[in-house]
């Protein structure tokens, strides 16, 4: 069945952290694989499900890296993938499968935003590929271990930036239309949240639910491509460059932006509900195509016909 869209009343906000959240949490006995797990939201996110007693693994482009970002987090296993390149993600998944461990987590945390235009050895858009076509193959490909765990989550971290674009299924890959960056990452982030949405429509009977959500705006290494200039015109940076933390404006510390996604992936008050977009560590409310309103999920990104478009292109692109 699917989940309203309309908040619970978690009694937490945007001021809460993911400590906040796990804080009484025993996870001992649970295995999760945080993608983007070595920096940023991901890295805190890890470290949260790792210190409540999670055995964690890391799938990362550089493994070197990797270690000196997560050094002294207890039970976290790093192994090398590289979102962009499939054989890759079908090692990781092998390596994962082979070990016989259930998967309760799936925490779909990496990205890249607004980068100029490169295209996958498939001709696909690269912000698309690595956001999303890159996480539903190894989603798909983790499938037996989720239904392994006989209650797993796996937690898409989509955006506000959604509100840009939603999918353009007759051009995602901008073969026809000029490439915006913007547009690019809008559709990326418009289809983490109805790949959510399709996952759990067809895992909620073999136990597997599935979320998407906002994090809030954070000044972190994903922003790498965006002007000093826009950072500082949104409020995401000051005069000397520094993050901007005022979470009643959708501007958070990383302890504050990881607080959501963690929340999907082990809040019991979320327990037999999916395929839902959350913000501000509760679902969000559905927000109208043409709200003025910086707050919700547009409709674009929780329609069930999309997300089932969605998934037959994302297949097909797959398997290409």
């Amino acid at each position: 069945m699917q989940t309203v869209q309309r908040p619970i009343g978690s009694g937490f906000d945007a001021f809460t952290t993911a400590a906040e959240v796990i804080a009484g949490v025993d996870l001992s006995g649970k295995v999760a694989i945080v993608t983007g797990g070595y920096s940023g939201l991901g890295l805190e996110t890890a470290r949260q499900l790792a210190g409540a007693g999670a055995e964690v693994f890391v799938p990362a482009r550089s493994i070197d890296k990797a270690r000196a970002q997560a050094a002294g987090i207890p039970r976290l296993t790093l192994l090398p993938m590289d979102l962009l390149d499939r054989s890759t993600v079908d090692a990781f998944a092998d390596q994962f499968l082979a070990t016989g461990r259930p998967l309760h987590f799936l925490i779909n945390s990496a990205g890249i935003m607004m980068p100029p235009l490169f295209r996958d050895d498939r001709g696909n858009e690269g912000q698309f590929a690595v956001n999303h076509l890159g996480h539903f193959r190894l989603t798909q490909r983790l499938i037996p271990a989720l239904e392994r765990a006989n209650g797993a989550r796996v937690v898409s971290v989509s955006s506000r930036g959604h509100f840009r674009a939603g999918v353009d299924f007759d051009d995602p890959a901008f073969q026809a239309r000029a490439y915006d960056p913007g547009i690019a990452y809008g559709q990326s982030k418009t289809a983490n949240a109805l790949f959510a949405l399709g996952l759990d429509m067809r895992y909620q009977d073999r136990g597997v639910r599935a979320f998407s959500l906002h994090p809030g705006a954070i000044f972190t290494e994903l922003m790498r491509n965006i002007p000093r200039g826009v950072l500082l015109e949104n409020g995401i940076t000051d005069e000397q460059g520094g993050a901007v933390v005022d979470p009643a404006k959708d501007r958070k510390s990383v302890p504050q932006g990881a607080a959501t996604q963690t929340w999907c992936a082990i809040s019991p008050q979320l327990e037999g509900m999916g395929g839902v977009y959350c913000e501000d560590c509760d679902i969000a409310w559905p927000s109208p195509a043409d709200s003025s309103i910086a707050k919700g999920v547009r409709p674009w990104a929780m329609d069930p016909g999309l997300a089932d478009r969605l998934w037959t292109l994302s297949e097909d692109l797959v398997a290409s």
